[in-house]
């Protein structure tokens, strides 16, 4: 499986955050804890120049805590400022302005001994498809500013979102890169919903997800799809097996193993599985 999506409209998205990249004070960069390293485009330093940066280590809740710790250690030990955050249900996003206040301390110091006292901090929200920007910048404003979903490729244009406690927010869409050199981080941004589902084959997907949930998780394929013996088991076996459990099958007896691989990244996305990690360290 080959997959590729860099639809038009994210040229133009790039285009609008480096011409408005001169306007902010940092940038507020959203990454999914269950894939850490695929979540953050490689191109952002590129068009975000040397802007400090506050990474929002989104979607704690369904991540691998084990992991999580490592991870945000690691992040901070390369010179991150880091926030742990379930955009879902607002935690961690208390800490938001503190930290942008601590990132910015020697600027907006600056600034009140050249007078300029009461001024805005105002920060660019960055990140892929579907990684929780328009959840995070809703639960910021305490009102629903920004329009969610869980599908990718819903915010098109910026926005400034006020808050009331002195920050703004620039809102942007999310943006892939042009070429994914990596299949495996190809994949796992399909797993998490960044890539739309319409453009790829859901069952060799589902059965990919499959083999990778079998080799990192496998008690989780045990207690959700009451398989067993998973050894030596491909994740089209895998697929099917589930399929064969849950009663899936179409006209003529034949297992709908679409239908199965449907459920699992439906499940896998809402935390169904369990707290999962995919890219360890």
């Amino acid at each position: 499986m080959n997959i590729q999506w860099y639809p038009g409209h994210m040229t133009k998205a790039r285009r609008m955050i480096a011409e408005n990249i001169k306007l902010i004070d940092a940038v507020c960069e959203i990454i999914d804890a269950r894939i850490p390293i695929s979540s953050r485009n490689p191109d952002l330093d590129e068009f975000t120049g040397s802007k400090p940066r506050l990474i929002i280590f989104n979607r704690v809740d369904q991540a691998d805590p084990v992991q999580n710790k490592k991870w945000v250690a690691q992040l901070k030990k390369n010179g991150a400022a880091v926030i742990e955050t379930d955009c879902k249900s607002g935690r961690g996003i208390e800490r938001v302005n503190t930290a942008a206040r601590e990132l910015l301390a020697e600027k907006m110091a600056a600034l009140v001994a050249k007078g300029q006292t009461g001024r805005k901090i105002r920060l660019m929200v960055v990140g892929i498809p579907n990684v929780g920007k328009s959840s995070f910048i809703n639960r910021a404003a305490k009102r629903k500013a920004a329009k969610t979903s869980d599908k990718p490729g819903v915010t098109r244009g910026k926005q400034w979102i006020a808050l009331d406690n002195g920050l703004e927010l620039l809102d942007t869409p999310g943006v892939l890169w042009p070429k994914f050199e990596d299949q495996i981080v190809a994949e796992n941004l399909a797993f998490t919903g960044a890539i739309r589902d319409e453009i790829m084959d859901i069952e060799e997907l589902g059965a990919a997800l499959m083999a990778r949930l079998c080799a990192f998780y496998p008690q989780s394929l045990t207690e959700r799809y009451k398989l067993s013996d998973l050894s030596d088991k491909s994740g089209y076996d895998l697929l099917h097996s589930a399929a064969q459990k849950r009663g899936f099958k179409i006209s003529g007896g034949e297992l709908d193993t679409e239908r199965m691989a449907v459920i699992l990244l439906d499940e896998f996305r809402g935390g169904k599985l369990g707290r999962i990690t995919l890219e360890q360290t």
